[in-house]
């Protein structure tokens, strides 16, 4: 199992870029086989230029002449159709099959009609065009390796994913350790995990103590310490200490194997952009049809002769392939979601990371998200009042419980043994402790009374402190000229106290869990583009109605179908990351647009002929190599995408 889902997930990743355009036009091709064809086509198509009109043509040159030598371009270019043109035949089949006519079928119907056309002459007398279909082919062979290599390229990072699993685990089973398969893990197993190793599936740490790098998944290069309780994520490398994991999930339910779904997912999904992309190409590929069926009619008219209108024919067609067009938006969406992964953002949807960009209000949950969503004391009247709290708390589970009792530990005060323990809902609890009942409830806000026998002894002052990183993340998304917005069940007095200390714009105070997605309805009513930024827990309509809906905490028990970006790092800083790299797609984006099309714009009249007057003429082998170097030139601007830091 383990090794049968790494080939399957580095199949839908390597694959998945050239199935955004709804023709996989490299089905079944491996890279290798582009090249190797490249090279057998290049050293037969030398003596077909060699016996062709271009040596006598330039050097005054005639190749030596034999018995049969009249039907050495025949023989040679017709392997050169039939082995080299054959990918692209069979391409324009699926195109054609999948009623979406594009790329391959421009080259088909230009190799077909130059080879079918030659053939005739050899017999019939006339200029072969062997030399321009043995050089058109190559030089699409080559453009598709570049492709190819390219689009495999930008997926390298997320193929990684899958080498991160060790093949096997040490398990503790019937008091004894042994060697096994990840593939045989079950959920509850304790797995022994030693220095270096890999953790083979998600878990808690049971006994030990370590640091874990974290990066390939996270993409934070700082080791995480980790102690008994910490949760560790398969594929994560231990550091120098032994530990012992006892397993959670395993196997398709591990947060890397949600990982390579969302990746998966994020590749095979389109944006807005790439959407017109494909239309362009669909639209170029009728118009290149209509166009060069006029100009060879244009031609015959004009008495140019078949060889010249059919040589203009195959120019037009070859110069239309919108092959750019067809690789601007995947590429620069392959290499934007690896740059995405690798700074620890999950790209659930491409068209959430396209809206990301016409974001003008983010919208945060306050708890988990700007605040720890832990609560720790802040302040007490006396360290008396404080101990018999913790007196009273020491067995309880809520969150404000656990935070008297920690810091009563923290004092090293007395925490005495309480009997009768009792919870009062939405007011606090109380017991007894040495025989005097003890209350420990809210007074208001967000500070706590202490009774002793119905009588007030101190208060207690809690706050659900404020992470470290949210001020940066705040000033960050204002400096790019974003309104910051927050959402708290909170009082309004809480409420405004976290808001002016991270310099928040707008609160809503005391708002309950199902009205937040009513909260981000109003700001964009009131014309706002809105991101909602929440932990998952309780946030999905909110999440899902937002324009952009980001869940922080991709490791728990996060909303990701409602969220289309997912914050790995659980760090509000990375928010900053996410509108950059948006507004950086889009720019790249529409750079690679124009060149694709500006390219087909200008260099479609003068394959047609348009320069004849003025001695221009565009030969079908240079046609092709113009539309390689603008592929080539889009491959190029997208790469340099990659080079962008997404850091202020």
């Amino acid at each position: 199992m383990h090794e049968h889902g790494h080939t399957h997930h580095q199949h839908d990743v390597g694959s998945s870029v050239s199935r955004d355009a709804g023709v996989d036009k490299h089905a079944g091709h491996h890279t290798a086989d582009f090249l190797k064809k490249f090279w057998v086509v290049l050293t037969l198509t030398i003596p077909i230029i060699a016996y062709s009109d271009l040596p006598m043509l330039f050097f005054g040159w005639m190749a030596p002449a034999f018995s049969g030598s009249a039907y050495l371009s025949l023989v040679l270019g017709s392997v050169i159709f039939f082995y080299g043109g054959l990918v692209f035949l069979r391409g324009a089949v699926s195109e054609l099959r999948a009623r979406l006519p594009g790329m391959m079928t421009l080259i088909a119907l230009a190799i077909t009609t130059a080879y079918l056309y030659s053939v005739v002459t050899v017999f019939v007398g006339g200029m072969s065009l062997f030399w321009e279909l043995s050089t058109l082919i190559a030089v699409m062979l080559l453009g598709h390796w570049i492709e190819m290599r390219a689009v495999m390229g930008a997926s390298g990072a997320l193929n990684a994913l899958a080498k991160l699993l060790p093949d096997t685990a040490d398990v503790v089973r019937e008091g004894a350790t042994q060697t096994i398969s990840v593939s045989a893990l079950r959920s509850g197993d304790i797995v022994i995990v030693r220095p270096g190793g890999k953790i083979p599936a998600d878990g808690e740490v049971i006994e030990g103590r370590s640091e874990i790098d974290e990066s390939m998944l996270t993409g934070e290069s700082k080791p995480v310490p980790k102690d008994i309780g910490a949760v560790v994520v398969a594929g994560s490398i231990n550091g120098d200490g032994t530990l012992r994991i006892r397993v959670s999930h395993i196997g398709e339910s591990t947060f890397l194997a949600g990982i390579m779904r969302l990746v998966a997912e994020a590749q095979s999904s389109k944006s807005r952009l790439q959407m017109l992309s494909d239309r362009a190409a669909f639209w170029l590929t009728m118009l290149a049809v209509g166009a060069g069926a006029i100009t060879f009619v244009a031609w015959i008219f004009a008495q140019a002769g078949v060889g010249f209108a059919t040589e203009r024919l195959v120019a037009v067609l070859v110069i239309a392939c919108p092959h750019a067009l067809g690789l601007a938006i995947p590429l620069v969406a392959a290499i934007s979601t690896t740059m995405a992964a690798r700074n620890g953002l999950l790209i659930k949807k491409r068209i959430a990371l396209e809206a990301a960009r016409k974001v003008t209000v983010v919208v945060f949950d306050k708890t988990g998200t700007l605040t720890q969503g832990r609560f720790a004391v802040t302040d007490s009247s006396s360290d008396d009042a404080l101990a018999l709290a913790a007196s009273v708390e020491a067995g309880s589970e809520h969150s404000i419980g656990k935070a008297i009792l920690e810091e009563a530990r923290r004092r090293k005060l007395d925490i005495r043994e309480s009997q009768d323990f009792r919870r009062i809902p939405g007011v606090g609890a109380e017991a007894l402790v040495d025989g005097a009942r003890v209350f420990v409830g809210h007074r208001g806000n967000e500070s706590i009374r202490v009774e002793v026998a119905g009588k007030e002894i101190g208060t207690i002052k809690v706050a659900d402190t404020i992470r470290p990183e949210a001020r940066d993340a705040v000033r960050s998304l204002k400096a790019m000229g974003l309104k910051i917005v927050m959402i708290t069940g909170d009082a309004e007095d809480a409420a405004r106290v976290v808001a002016q200390e991270l310099g928040i714009d707008q609160y809503f105070a005391r708002v309950l869990p199902g009205q937040k997605a009513d909260k981000v309805l109003l700001l964009q009513k009131e014309g706002a583009t809105v991101a909602m930024v929440g932990d998952g827990v309780n946030d999905a309509p909110a999440l899902a109605q937002a324009d952009l809906g980001i869940a922080i905490g991709a490791g728990t028990n996060v909303a990701i179908e409602s969220a289309g970006i997912i914050l790995v790092r659980s760090d509000p800083r990375d928010i900053a990351k996410v509108i950059r790299l948006s507004r950086l797609t889009y720019t790249k984006m529409i750079q690679n647009l124009f060149w694709a099309s500006a390219y087909n714009v200008i260099a479609l009249p003068i394959a047609a002929g348009a320069l004849f007057s003025w001695g221009i003429i565009l030969q079908p082998a240079v046609a092709a190599i113009f539309m390689s170097a603008s592929t080539v030139i889009v491959a190029v601007n997208a790469s340099l995408l990659g080079r962008k830091s997404l850091s202020e």
